[in-house]
């Protein structure tokens, strides 16, 4: 179960659909949360003896974990929850930001994704030299005249070579004609 107790999270579907609010309480087992102010039900409790007070009691009651969605504390965003492995450790991740929604692990998941943008950004020297080469055999492609424009406009320039030749044909055999 991806919910764990004390996350913020925003109801889908049901009667209390759109209402937010922090899980008190997971049942892993049975698949279910008690979320704060959703699913509040009524209970008449009777009086048991002379001391106990009866009367209507408002209840929290679990509802399926299905029904609630995650929100994520960096980005406020409802979102499913991916998993990644830290320092051994196997941490609940944002799927739409990449931020931690585990509290422990969120210095160390800006400290990754900051490492993996800097290798992402620094290209090899390999990288670099096919880059070269590419533009190069272009470059050549273009001198040994050889189309190197996409198909539709080699098919646009195609049909218009084609109308000219038509209209060539036409008008010599209209020169035949009239001689």
């Amino acid at each position: 179960m991806e919910i764990k107790k004390g996350d913020n999270v925003i109801v889908i579907s049901g009667k209390d659909k759109g209402k937010i609010g922090k899980v008190l309480q997971t049942s892993p087992k049975t698949y279910k949360v008690v979320v704060e102010g959703v699913n509040v039900v009524s209970k008449h409790k009777k009086p048991r003896s002379a001391q106990d007070k009866g009367g209507i009691v408002k209840q929290t009651n679990p509802i399926d974990s299905s029904n609630v969605m995650v929100i994520c504390p960096n980005c406020n965003k409802a979102t499913r929850v991916s998993h990644k492995e830290i320092d051994d450790k196997k941490v609940r991740v944002c799927k739409k930001c990449g931020a931690s929604l585990d509290k422990d692990f969120v210095k160390a998941i800006k400290k990754e994704t900051k490492v993996d943008k800097t290798k992402s950004t620094k290209k090899t020297a390999k990288e670099e030299n096919l880059v070269e080469e590419a533009k190069l055999e272009k470059a050549l492609d273009v001198k040994e005249n050889k189309d190197v424009r996409p198909n539709k406009e080699r098919k646009a320039s195609a049909k218009e070579k084609s109308t000219e030749k038509k209209s060539v044909v036409k008008s010599a055999t209209k020169a035949k004609k009239a001689e």
